[in-house]
């Protein structure tokens, strides 16, 4: 079969022939028909990723979505190595196969999987989030951050709180929900009062932090500052745009209820990653859930993988889908 395959970490994988999938006792074996470039995939790819291949080469691709023997539409995550989403054929544990809803299309299903279960499974599985609390999104300008806002919402928040560095593009996600919005172009100290300003009065429950570094420093510094005497809040860590450390001062935790905790692969079991999918994937149409997309054929994975900026999202069509996408 035709996948795009890994030969060397760091390298952008190529399109080339590789063995066909056998599957096992309780796998499916699932015609792809889309596979979405993920920040997961890439951090995977290029062996930065807690997850990364052991062995190669792999088929890159952590998902995608396809139609099983007996022609089902599902959603797939987490294939054996060396098997991959993208890819002509997969095989995939019946447990981590997900039915599509028919409203909605394959590239879609497949691009909104991942970055919505981020924020879905943070919610849901690691925040408890409470309808009627208050949630800040550091970095809601990606395309992760983005559906965040309308997660958050869509799960009964009751203000929502969105910063990023690029201004436009936060004008862009008040339309999608954000009530407040917080440049993080601001200097250390403005960027920490502007967050004490939040913390303070009506107060934050939850913040997803897609960025960590800096900005990830002085909202900590600025919850233990201004956040009300014993009462948690929920900081979920999620993504590591502006840097994987920071420092983190003991007082910080000492004289405040924050409380620190992480979600992905690995914090959340397999099956709360699948069910926070599955919400995704139902709360498309439901709620009105919108990210950009573009897509293009397999083939073409090499090039594109080297200029991809994350937005729009990119999203891998195979077999027939791919004659008709370019």
């Amino acid at each position: 079969m035709k996948a795009a395959i890994l030969k060397e970490l760091g390298k952008p994988p190529v399109f080339a022939d590789f063995d066909d999938p056998v599957p096992q006792v309780g796998e499916e074996l699932v015609t792809v028909t889309a596979s979405a470039i993920s920040q997961v995939t890439k951090s995977r790819a290029s062996g930065s990723h807690h997850t990364s291949p052991d062995r190669l080469p792999a088929v890159v691709g952590i998902d995608g979505v396809g139609r099983t023997q007996d022609g089902r539409r599902v959603y797939f995550v987490l294939p054996e190595e060396p098997f991959g989403g993208m890819a002509e054929r997969v095989a995939v544990r019946l447990q981590q196969c997900v039915p599509l809803p028919d409203d909605v299309d394959d590239i879609i299903a497949a691009a909104i999987a991942i970055p919505g279960m981020s924020s879905w499974a943070a919610l849901k599985e690691r925040a408890h989030l409470i309808a009627g609390e208050n949630v800040l999104i550091n970095g809601a300008t990606g395309a992760a951050g983005r559906l965040a806002v309308q997660i958050a919402k869509y799960m009964g928040a009751k203000k929502v709180i969105a910063t990023g560095r690029d201004v436009a593009a936060l004008e862009q996600v008040k339309a999608l929900g954000a009530d407040v919005t917080i440049p993080l172009i601001q200097s250390p100290k403005e960027l920490e009062t502007a967050f004490k300003e939040q913390f303070g009065g009506e107060g934050v429950d939850v913040v997803l932090d897609y960025l960590w570094g800096m900005s990830a420093e002085t909202l900590i510094v600025a919850a233990a500052k201004a956040g009300k005497d014993a009462v948690p809040i929920r900081l979920v860590q999620i993504g590591a745009a502006s840097g994987g450390d920071i420092t983190l001062p003991g007082a910080a935790l000492r004289s405040s209820a924050l409380v620190l905790m992480g979600s992905g692969i690995g914090s959340i079991p397999l099956d709360g990653l699948v069910g926070a999918i599955s919400g995704v994937l139902q709360a498309v149409i439901r709620g009105k859930l919108k990210i950009e997309t573009e897509a293009v054929p397999l083939a073409n994975v090499e090039e594109t993988w080297k200029k991809d900026s994350g937005s729009p999202r990119v999203v891998f069509v195979v077999g027939q889908n791919s004659e008709t996408s370019a």
